[in-house]
This record gives C-alpha cells, sequence and structure tokens, in this order.
C-alpha cells in the first residue's frame, strides 16, 4: 500500500550502541521541570514544527490510546528464535504455542493487573486488553488526558490530515508506583501524527475510474511502439497491460504445485488494511471468474471488521484507495495461493485503529501468515518514537516465536527518493523480526516463463520530443537501503557486506508499475459504478505475491515455516533464489496512458521506462539493497527444509 539487538549469540539484532537499547527501556521515565513528575522519553511529537496548530482539543472530546506493556526477558526471546528459525538448528521449527509465548515471555498477570487499575485510578476507561497483556487500550476525555499525562492536546494540520497530539512531553504524577512507571513501555494514540500510515504504493488510486491504456502488451515484448521514438538504437516494446494469475503462477514455478493440488490449503494468510469495502468478495469472485481461477469457496474468505458505523478519519486517510489497495491484496494473494484461507482484517482508520487491528491479528493468532502493504513513513527513530519502536518489536517477536510469517512492503520510495539529501527506509519493514519485500521488474514471454528480472529501480521520460526521447525526469522503485535504528540481525551477518545496521528488502518479487497486475474492482465512472480491470503494482504487489507463496510453500512442508529470514538467507546463491543482476545492456518499454485515465475520447500520452535505471540502489551478485537475497525461483523455492516431526 500507499507506507535490536545486542552483539552476541543470545540475540537475534544485537543493539550496537545505545539507540535501540533506549528504544526498548521505554519505562525508564526521567524527571521534568514540573516537580515531582516524570517525563515519558521520547513522547514529544517531532513532526510539530512542521504542522499547522488549530487550537486546542476540546477538554470534553474523547481521545483513544493504548499503554505498551513491556515484555519479560527479551534477550532470551531473541535467542529462542534464533536456534528455533535457524533451519541448521536441530530445534528448527519448534515454535511457540500462544500460551507458552504468554507463559515465558509476556508480561505476568499481576503486572497486567497494575497497569490496569492504575489506568482506571486515573479515571480513564479500559476499552480492551490484548490476549498477550502487551498492549491495553483505553480512552478518556482531553481533560483528563491533560491532567493525567501533564499536557496540552491540541489539534493540528499535518499532511493533509486534521490530528490531535500533545503540544508538550507527556509526563506520569509524582505517585505512580514506580513499578507500573517500569512496566509502561509507552502511550500510543494521543500523538495521531507519528501513527499516520501511507499506503506503500504513492501512485494515485483510481479518482474516480482508471482503466489501463492502450496500445499495450498481453506478454512482454507482444507489441512494438513503432509509433514512438528509438531508444538505444531500436524500437521499444510496449508496457504490459497487466499480468494475469496464470502468468504469474508459471513465471515462479508454481503451475505443476498447483496442478497437483498444492494450492495453499490448509494455510489462511490474513490481509492487515484500514477499512473495508463494501464490493467484496464480490469483486474478487468476478476476478477469479474472467481469469478462470477457482472460487472462493464456502467459508474460504471472511472479514474482522468494525460495526459500519466504527470507521473514521475516512477523508483525511483516503478510503477510496484502501479499497483498491484490498482488492490488490485479496486477489494477488489467491492467484498464488488459490487454495489458501484469505481473513481480511479492517482497521477503523489509518491511525491507532489500523497499528491496533495489526496487532491484535498476531496476538490473537488469527492467520498463519500476516501481509501488509502500509507504513509509518521514515524509520528515523525521534520520528517513528520509542513507543511505536517498542510496540512493532515486541509484537513482530512475538509472532515469528509462535511461527507466524509477518511481510511487509518496503514501499516505493527507492532509497527514499530522489530528492531527500539522505537515503531512508520505511519503519516498519526494516524491523528484524519481519520479512521485508521489495519488488521487481518482471518480463514473462509467451511461454509463460521469466524473459528477465531486474531490480524495480526505474527512470522515466514524460512524452517525446522533436522526434526523441530526452533524459529522465522522473524515478520511481521499490524502497531499500539501511536502516537508522536496528543493528545487523544474526541472519544477514557474513551476508550483508559493509553494513552494521539492518537493511532491507530481504527478497523481492514483481511489482514494477509498468509489469505489475491485471486488478478487478468496481469504480466509479460517470455512466455509474461498474467492476473492471486496470493494471497495478507497486511494493504493495509484492508483498501479496509472496505471502501467497509463502503459502504454497507451508502446505507443501507440511509444517509452518514462520520466520523465514534465516532460511532465505541460507537459500542464497542456490538454486532456489534467482539472482538479480543489473542488465548489461538498456532496457526499456514504453507506456501508454489515456488522458482522461478512462478511454481514449481524451487522446493519449506516453512515456518511456528505462528499468534498471538506479540511483543509489544497485542490482548486485548476491545479497544487494535493490532486491535482498533475489526473487522466487521455481519449484524449488517451495521445497524447504523438512520441519520438526522429519527430524
Amino acid at each position: 500500500m500507499r507506507g535490536i539487538t545486542r552483539h552476541g549469540p543470545a540475540s537475534i539484532a544485537v543493539i550496537a550502541a545505545v539507540t535501540v537499547l533506549a528504544l526498548l527501556a521505554l519505562g525508564g521515565a526521567a524527571p521534568v521541570s514540573s516537580p515531582g513528575r516524570l517525563a515519558i522519553a521520547g513522547s514529544l511529537p517531532t513532526w510539530l514544527s512542521q504542522a499547522q496548530q488549530l487550537g486546542g482539543t476540546p477538554g470534553g472530546s474523547r481521545i483513544d490510546f493504548g499503554l505498551v506493556v513491556g515484555m519479560r526477558d527479551h534477550d532470551d526471546a531473541v535467542a529462542t528464535l534464533r536456534r528455533i528459525s535457524d533451519p541448521d538448528s536441530p530445534e528448527y521449527g519448534r515454535w511457540l504455542s500462544n500460551k507458552q509465548f504468554r507463559d515465558r515471555y509476556a508480561p505476568a498477570p499481576p503486572d497486567i493487573a497494575a497497569v490496569r487499575d492504575w489506568i482506571l485510578s486515573q479515571g480513564f476507561r479500559v476499552d480492551k486488553i490484548l490476549p498477550s497483556g502487551m498492549y491495553i487500550e483505553a480512552s478518556g476525555t482531553a481533560a483528563r488526558v491533560n491532567k493525567v499525562f501533564g499536557t496540552t492536546v491540541d489539534n493540528f494540520s499535518y499532511r493533509g490530515a486534521l490530528v490531535h497530539a500533545n503540544a508538550g512531553e507527556l509526563s506520569f504524577p509524582s505517585h505512580t508506583p514506580k513499578s507500573v512507571v517500569r512496566l509502561i513501555g509507552g502511550v500510543l494514540g494521543i500523538d495521531q501524527g507519528a501513527q499516520l500510515h501511507e499506503l506503500a504504493d504513492p501512485e494515485p488510486a483510481p479518482a474516480p475510474a482508471l482503466t489501463s491504456g492502450t496500445p499495450c502488451s498481453d506478454y512482454y515484448g507482444q507489441r512494438t511502439a513503432t509509433d514512438q521514438p528509438a531508444f538505444d538504437g531500436r524500437k521499444q516494446p510496449y508496457s504490459i497491460c497487466g499480468y494475469t494469475p496464470d502468468q504469474l503462477q508459471s513465471a515462479y514455478g508454481e503451475s505443476s504445485l498447483l496442478n497437483a493440488g498444492i494450492d495453499g490449503r490448509g494455510v489462511t494468510v490474513a490481509v492487515v488494511l484500514a477499512y473495508a469495502s463494501r464490493t467484496m468478495p464480490g469483486d474478487a469472485q468476478q476476478y477469479n471468474r474472467v481469469h478462470h481461477q477457482p472460487l472462493f469457496r464456502p467459508g474460504q474468505y471472511r472479514q474482522i471488521t468494525p460495526a459500519a458505523d466504527g470507521y473514521g478519519r475516512i477523508q483525511e486517510c483516503d478510503a477510496q484507495g484502501a479499497y483498491v489497495e484490498q482488492a490488490l491484496d485479496v486477489e494477488a494473494v489467491h492467484a498464488m495461493a488459490p487454495g489458501a484461507g484469505i481473513v481480511y482484517v479492517a482497521g477503523t482508520d489509518c491511525d491507532t485503529g489500523l497499528t491496533n487491528a495489526w496487532a491484535e491479528t498476531i496476538d490473537n493468532h488469527v492467520a498463519d501468515i500476516v501481509t501488509d502493504s502500509w507504513s509509518l513513513g521514515g524509520d528515523d527513530a525521534a520520528t517513528a518514537g520509542a513507543d511505536m519502536v517498542k510496540f512493532f518489536d515486541q509484537f513482530a517477536l512475538e509472532a515469528a516465536l509462535t511461527g507466524m510469517t509477518v511481510v511487509f512492503a518496503t514501499g516505493d520510495v527507492s532509497d527514499g527518493g530522489t530528492q531527500p539529501p539522505a537515503t531512508t527506509v520505511s519503519f516498519p519493514t526494516d524491523d528484524p523480526y519481519v520479512t521485508s519485500v521489495g519488488a521487481t521488474s518482471l518480463a514473462i514471454g509467451r511461454d509463460g516463463r521469466r524473459k528477465f528480472e531486474y531490480g524495480w529501480q526505474s527512470a522515466y521520460v514524460r512524452g517525446a520530443r522533436n522526434g526523441a526521447w530526452g533524459p529522465p525526469d522522473l524515478h520511481a522503485g521499490g524502497g531499500g537501503g539501511t536502516s537508522a535504528i536496528y543493528p545487523q540481525p544474526f541472519y544477514q551477518k557474513g551476508v550483508v557486506p559493509a553494513s552494521t545496521m539492518r537493511t532491507v528488502p530481504d527478497i523481492s518479487v514483481d511489482g514494477d508499475s509498468n509489469t505489475g497486475f491485471l486488478l478487478g474492482a468496481t469504480q466509479s465512472f460517470p455512466d455509474g459504478p461498474r467492476w473492471s480491470q486496470f493494471r497495478l503494482g507497486g511494493t504493495s504487489l509484492s508483498a501479496p505475491l509472496l505471502a501467497g507463496m509463502i503459502a504454497v510453500a507451508d502446505q507443501n512442508a507440511g509444517h509452518r515455516l514462520g520466520f523465514v529470514n534465516p532460511l532465505y538467507y541460507k537459500m542464497l546463491k542456490t538454486p532456489a533464489l534467482y539472482d538479480v543482476v543489473a542488465p548489461s545492456t538498456p532496457v526499456a518499454q514504453v507506456r501508454a496512458d489515456f488522458v482522461n485515465g478512462r478511454d481514449a475520447t481524451g487522446g493519449r500520452k506516453f512515456q518511456l521506462e528505462t528499468i534498471d535505471t538506479p540511483t543509489t540502489l544497485h542490482d548486485r551478485t548476491g545479497y544487494d539493497t535493490s532486491t535482498g537475497v533475489g526473487a522466487p525461483n521455481g519449484p524449488r523455492f517451495f521445497d524447504p527444509p523438512a520441519g520438526p516431526a522429519a527430524r
């Protein structure tokens, strides 16, 4: 969507220096100027100078927030994960049950009760306690929040949205028990600006409708743009109209498995986003009919959604874009795993509602695989917030320990964009306990086989002049680079050169918007709404495609692959992965678009895409920050090591 370590054998990503240790130890508060109060470190929003202050939030307004409760024995938890996720370990695949995780690592019941009682004693309402006790959802009036946390909650205009946030640092009252201060690892939701989630794909959603321009090609190289200027001495092909499920299944080597009944059956994939389209799953069923894919069986697709009136911030969060993302994610998962169960989990909005839905999906073990096509923006620790880093760290670690696979799109900002002076990656895709999925430019030939696959780092020339293509005036690509938060995890040591920090992506799948997916969804046209198809890409596509492939691999293995990162780094330089390297000669294609977005009545416009034209991300032999360890490479990718029962 359009978006820790301690060095040594006992930890997955040991915190180099103090940065992440400080984040994980957030519960330690420090004295502030108000006599007797204890500051909550890192709670002052860093974005206030970029926002417009609109005045104080009315005292009677309801403020929803949550308290992060610190888990027990974090170091032992990551040491356990290292043992059970290493394919060479005798303990490989012995994932913890939910009960085992809670008994060993979740906050102890008396500690959960102590935090709950403190919330109630301050005049707040406890709305929900997640099963692990690592997050307690609460609410109260703005006036009560101001008094208890020693701040002023104001309204702001920020990034085009109306948000509320604390105008000063949060702090605990002087009489707060030290044990409670120690347990609380952060406060989320009062600062809404820090939690504005971004879809991983910044391409505008259909507004109100979008149809892929023509001419276009059904497979790579089918049609040549003879009416457009040559590039590199030859005429270039028109871009893909949009790949179908059959084409992607064939290119990634799934077809024989699907024909044998290995289609993800018995595995469940959760898609977590904000909002829920009223035309799903009907849109997906129509797509399946058109492309001769298996229809959803009764109960195969289900949704976990709030009440119809439970959604908020619809305009600020671009709910329409979320509906398109839902269709893309659901149809992409089903394309690669037509037998897998799909659970769509809808957050109430694009900030705390989405974050809470994600945590509940993990804490309730709703699925075996969770795919996420959104981010909180850059991974700067100050911007993300220490409380948010701890929140994602704990729930991602829980997922990994209990055998869930969590995939996050890297976002479509290349290395942070061509304009910022410094490169950056997205958060939380750089969390060491999730699988970070980048994007490629994939050419599928007439025979359904991969003709080439390069990193999606493209340059664009928008329109020819004087019969020739000019220099590139736009760049786009899958996200990648080096984390500013997390040190290098154990599975990257000895594999990722010249870095002491976590790098992303881990693996990549097709996502170039010009070699993207032919998507079907209901859109609003001038003559009324109707179902139609159009091409869409981005790492928003890459993540659910991989999630579907993992579901097939899970069924084929006969056990959950769970935390797959160590496995994928062990696969590096084996036939299971396609090593993505840069092309030896320029590769390009021509994209046609309808000026009005719907048909040729308003004319056409053309642009040249030069594929794998990097800025600071480069395809290299072995691991690189453009595509990670590479791309899935046929049936061997779906034939992972035996699980614990076979050892």
